[in-house]
């Protein structure tokens, strides 16, 4: 197992849901996103996900996609990535790191994911392909890396069982319909779809995509197994850029984890 199973295994021992802070590597900068990915873990956050600087991110909202556009004008590649994650891991070997990006970008650095380097990545989300299928379909092979899988409100029956059997990280629950950022959760809908998906998965289902308030939080953990916190993160991070003073994303962090204890 890796870190990532191990996590989540250990939180559903203790009867504690997971908390995952997305951030894009390079924005503002990578010396930035290593401080800020070690405050994720001291202010609370059990999982980092960590999104690949990609020129065209169709599932992110207007937040997350000037992120990444930042990062592209550093040149960010997933070679800079990996070598972001190395320097983390001289620290800190224990939280499991989830690369989040488009299918480009694993492909054209297939040799960087099969390698990787003292297994230092444990799970990779691929935004553009769908559910039912993983990396291994595209010809790039890591049994230690597990694979992230995507369902969303208007994800048919008969493909959540295919895709819930699929996924061998965890289950990514989009909450809304829409891209990143988006607002107006319907939590009725969220728990009605979530305990669909349930019924079929064999890994723990976390949920994503609106989440801005520790109400917002306490109210979808009761029904998922975590939540995943991304634009919000991102928003404070391009508010912060200019003075890099990041405290208070630790507070808000801290804040999202109080609720969903």
């Amino acid at each position: 197992m890796n870190r990532l199973t191990d996590k989540l295994e250990e939180l559903k021992k203790r009867n504690q849901k997971a908390l995952v802070a997305y951030l894009v590597a390079g924005d503002p900068d990578i010396d930035s996103t290593l401080e800020i990915m070690h405050m994720f873990v001291k202010s609370g956050v059990d999982i980092i996900e960590v999104g690949v600087p990609f020129t065209d991110p169709i599932a992110e909202g207007p937040i997350i996609q000037r992120a990444h556009d930042r990062a592209i004008n550093k040149q960010i590649s997933l070679e800079d990535v990996f070598e972001l994650i190395k320097k983390f891991r001289s620290q800190d070997e224990e939280t499991p790191i989830v690369l989040m990006g488009y299918l480009n970008s694993f492909i054209f650095y297939k040799d960087l994911i099969e390698k990787n380097q003292n297994n230092s990545v444990d799970s990779i989300l691929v935004v553009d392909i769908p559910g039912e299928l993983d990396i291994a379909d595209y010809g790039i092979k890591n049994e230690n890396i597990n694979t992230i899988s995507l369902i969303s409100p208007t994800t048919k029956n008969d493909r959540i069982k295919l895709i819930a059997n699929n996924s061998t990280g965890f289950i990514y629950y989009v909450t809304l319909r829409g891209v990143t950022g988006s607002s107006n959760l319907d939590v009725d809908e969220i728990k009605k779809n979530i305990r669909e998906i349930k019924k079929y998965a064999k890994v723990p289902t976390l949920a994503g995509f609106g989440i801005k308030s520790p109400d917002d939080a306490k109210a979808l953990s009761s029904c998922a197994d975590g939540v995943i916190i991304g634009s919000s993160i991102v928003k404070m991070i391009e508010e912060s850029s200019s003075t890099k003073e990041f405290d208070k994303i630790g507070s808000y962090i801290a804040d999202i984890k109080n609720a969903i204890t």
